[in-house]
C-alpha cells in the first residue's frame, strides 16, 4: 500500500506581534486532545466549541506555551475558520493518528511480537 502524502501545516501570523504560528499535529498533541475528551469524529456536533478546540489543539505540536485565551482571541480576530481550513486541520489530525499504524514492517524495534 502506498503511503499518502502528509498535508502541509497551516501558518498564521499574529498582526499584533508578527509572530508566525504553525498549526499541526503529532502523536503528543493528539494524545493531549484525546485526554481532554476531544473526539475528532464528533467535534462538528458542537461546532462553536469543537472548532475552537481543534484550533487550540493544533498549536500543541509547535507552540505548547500558547494559552487557550490567546488561541481563542486569534480565532476571533480571524472571524472563525473557513471550511477548507477546518478540513486541513482534520487532515493533519488524521495523518498523525495514521502514523500510529506501522506500514510495511518495523525498522528499529527491539521488541519481538508474535501472533
Amino acid at each position: 500500500m502506498a503511503k499518502t502524502e502528509r498535508p502541509n501545516p497551516i501558518k498564521i501570523t499574529d498582526p499584533d506581534t508578527q509572530e508566525v504560528y504553525t498549526l499541526d499535529f503529532d502523536r503528543e498533541s493528539v494524545k493531549f486532545a484525546e485526554r481532554r475528551g476531544f473526539k475528532i469524529m464528533e467535534f462538528q456536533n458542537t461546532p462553536d466549541t469543537g472548532v475552537s478546540d481543534l484550533f487550540f489543539y493544533a498549536f500543541r505540536k509547535n507552540h505548547k506555551n500558547v494559552a487557550r485565551d490567546k488561541t481563542d482571541k486569534l480565532l476571533d480576530d480571524m472571524e472563525g475558520l473557513l471550511p477548507e481550513e477546518v478540513n486541513r486541520l482534520q487532515e493533519l489530525y488524521s495523518a498523525s493518528i495514521s502514523s500510529l499504524n506501522v506500514e510495511g514492517g518495523r525498522k528499529n524495534s527491539r521488541i519481538k511480537v508474535e501472533l
